[in-house]
């Protein structure tokens, strides 16, 4: 095991070895296993916004298999998904790489201001599949946050009792913050604040924009003079706001966008000390030569900084 590695796996001193071992096999599988950086492919999003919208645009997404095969081919770290394409998928490729159960989801047939995702899955069915550790999403500024704390604090205590990692999407949205402000900087780095007292191992949240969404909170940045105009600079803070750097914080690709525009998002996360990135649709959605190249671009960026 290599000196980063082990570094990471100090702050993490309260979890017993089962946990600590499959976080491990997160930080050590693929090509960037050994160096602390994390790249995971996530396929929640035929749950989330429909089958359509999700694999349309390259068809052989509709088959979960397919995904195993990108995220080993790529070398991801690991692939995070919900039950059902866990279950397709798992006997076949079981041991080929680390898996992340996604316990909750939401879809998109029903609106409202304040979203509340469904439990979809369990802690003994993460188990029962091999994986290395459960997935979650919270949405603070909804109103039914405190719902979605409870929960996760109850099935982080399980996960941790029974030797599992926990991963934690944390997606500031609902009636508490505008749609701007769901991705102002103030407001992601209260996101993986917020992820990290709820004890995930890896927090997951959006790059942040330079808008400060609360008044309370501009006074201190003003004040303090707390750089924020890079997007290296606004993610440097983020991490600090994860125990000063002490959690693994990973940032997700966002909605799809072209090459060019990705790889420049990824060096300002690189270069702001981000453990790395969570990419779906900006992968998945690609031919799968294609999506491989650009995984590998992606890796190699996080690898060299």
């Amino acid at each position: 095991m290599t000196k980063r590695v082990k570094e990471i796996l100090s702050w993490y001193a309260s979890d017993n070895a089962g946990t600590l071992n499959n976080l491990a096999r997160l930080l050590n599988h693929g090509r960037l296993g050994g160096t602390g950086k994390l790249v995971i492919l996530p396929v929640d999003q035929g749950f989330e916004h429909g089958p359509a919208r999700s694999f349309a645009k390259n068809p052989s997404g509709y088959d979960p298999r397919y995904h195993f095969e990108l995220a080993v081919d790529a070398g991801c770290n690991a692939y995070a998904a919900p039950l059902g394409f866990l279950e397709a998928g798992s006997v076949e490729f079981a041991g080929d790489l680390p898996t992340i159960l996604k316990l909750n989801s939401s879809d998109s047939l029903y609106g409202g201001d304040d979203p509340c995702p469904a439990i979809t899955g369990s802690v003994d069915e993460a188990l029962r599949l091999g994986c290395a550790a459960i997935g979650f999403t919270i949405y603070p500024a909804s109103a039914y946050r405190n719902d979605m704390y409870d929960q996760i604090r109850g099935l982080t205590e399980e996960a941790k009792r029974k030797g599992l990692a926990v991963v934690i999407w944390s997606y500031p949205r609902g009636s508490g913050v505008s749609k701007q402000g769901e991705t102002a900087i103030d407001v992601v780095a209260y996101a993986a604040q917020i992820a990290a007292q709820l004890g995930a191992h890896i927090i997951k949240v959006k790059p942040p924009d330079s808008n400060i969404e609360q008044d309370a909170a501009r006074k201190v940045y003003e004040s303090e003079g707390i750089p924020i105009s890079t997007l290296s600079e606004r993610i440097r803070h983020v991490v600090q706001c994860a125990f000063n750097g002490r959690r693994v914080v990973i940032f997700s690709g966002g909605p799809a966008k072209g090459r060019d525009e990705i790889l420049e998002e990824i060096r300002g996360i690189a270069e702001g000390g981000g453990f790395g990135s969570i990419m779906g649709r900006n992968s998945f959605q690609r031919p799968k030569a294609e999506a491989i190249d650009l995984l590998h671009a992606v890796m190699d960026i996080h690898a060299e900084a």
